[in-house]
């Protein structure tokens, strides 16, 4: 068991700290739904803190990225952590929708300083891991922001309120300040000229779009994270406004989903090693099967089981998704990459959201999941390109 421990230290610390970093990004989205629900924002409001939680990260995640190349994850992940924590302790002191939908676009426009520092270590780290673990790091994250964090919600905020889950959050943030140099410090930036450390991100972002594979990558990301968006926040207005749930029961939607996406990155990963492009259209027709229920499900077993389809789809996805990712940042540099993939889903999730505050509107909430069938479908017709192999070295 010794050996055993000490062989996979780096990826049991790492697995810890994701958790409880996912943990308090999935108590504040959920934290974020129902105080939005409970100063009444409706319409547009409502899609616009939805939106908002993606909106700075597609302005800040590319230079994240050359950032972590130039000096490194850990200063940066320090750094997000802080800004973070003390916004979210600031944000219930002005009980005001417009003043959440403001303080919700600040907090995203720090978090990829968080999460491409992490999401760097964990490329670097995959090719001598094995591609079989490509979903541990997304599965732990998705553990504690769609399993454990939604459920911690409902209680938190019936227990201490809408401010005192705030305050939780905060500190959970500032608590990872001290807990990430046990992971970070272990991060060696692989050798590169002076010309490449110092690129800009215009050329950064040049090299990056150059890559037919990556810019597929792309796309398929943001289609992931734009239906994970939608469904993440617009399931728990769908309960609580159509079905008349609790914001338990509310909360147990979101969980249901988040435990199939949990199940598939942890355990599906050698699956989809050996399957390969069949893996991707597998995938592809378990999201289309679990769109279609939850968009006419009546009760809220359908939408239960509409949410655990959804979950097995789109975790298959990403887990071919991460490892070619994986594969272009070996060629191209992983801090690059793993800002240009930061990027590229949440400019997904920030359509998601946005789906529900105006195609919501005109054909019913429930009815938006029908608009993700047609994407998924183009995604299938463009998947010509190969990966390239994980052993190439950087240029």
């Amino acid at each position: 068991m010794t050996t055993w421990l000490e062989r996979h230290r780096f990826l049991l610390t790492f697995a810890l700290l994701s958790l409880f970093m996912g943990i308090s990004v999935g108590l504040a989205k959920v934290t974020t739904t129902l105080y939005a629900l409970h100063l009444g924002a409706q319409g547009w409001v409502l899609g616009s803190i939805a939106a908002a939680q993606s909106l700075g990260i597609l302005f800040s995640s590319l230079p994240m990225g050359v950032l972590v190349e130039r000096y490194g994850p850990t200063r940066l992940f320090m750094t997000g952590s802080l800004i973070a924590g003390l916004l979210y302790l600031l944000l219930p002191l002005l009980p005001s929708s417009l003043f959440l939908l403001f303080m919700t676009a600040l907090v995203s426009f720090v978090m990829p300083a968080r999460f491409v520092s992490l999401n760097t270590v964990f490329m670097a780290a995959l090719e001598r891991m094995g591609e079989a673990r490509a979903g541990w790091y997304r599965g732990t994250h998705m553990s504690g922001m769609f399993l454990i964090g939604p459920l911690l919600a409902a209680v938190v905020v019936q227990a201490v309120g809408h401010a005192g889950s705030y305050w939780l959050i905060a500190a959970m943030f500032l608590v990872t300040i001290w807990l990430s140099p046990l992971v970070l410090s272990q991060y060696s930036a692989p050798e590169r000229d002076e010309r490449q450390r110092r690129a800009g991100m215009s050329e950064v972002l040049r090299s990056v779009l150059a890559d037919p594979l990556a810019r597929r990558l792309a796309w398929q990301e943001g289609a992931i994270q734009a239906l994970n968006m939608y469904y993440a926040f617009y399931i728990v207005v769908i309960a609580v406004q159509s079905l008349g749930l609790s914001a338990t029961g509310a909360g147990s939607l979101v969980a249901v989903q988040g435990a199939a996406f949990v199940f598939a990155l942890f355990v599906l990963g050698g699956l989809v090693s050996r399957l390969g492009r069949q893996a991707f259209h597998s995938g592809v027709a378990l999201v289309m099967l679990a769109a279609l229920t939850l968009a006419f499900a009546s009760r809220p077993v359908w939408l239960w089981g509409g949410g655990a389809l959804l979950g097995l789809g789109l975790g298959l996805l990403q887990i071919q998704n991460l490892t070619q990712f994986s594969r272009v940042g070996a060629r191209l540099g992983h801090g690059r990459v793993a800002g240009f993939s930061a990027l590229a889903g949440p400019a997904g999730g920030l359509v998601g959201g946005l789906l529900g505050g105006t195609l919501g509107q005109w054909i019913g909430l429930q009815k938006v999941f029908l608009v993700f069938i047609p994407l998924f479908l183009w995604l299938v017709l463009h998947t010509r390109v190969r990966p390239a192999p994980l052993s190439s070295t950087a240029a």
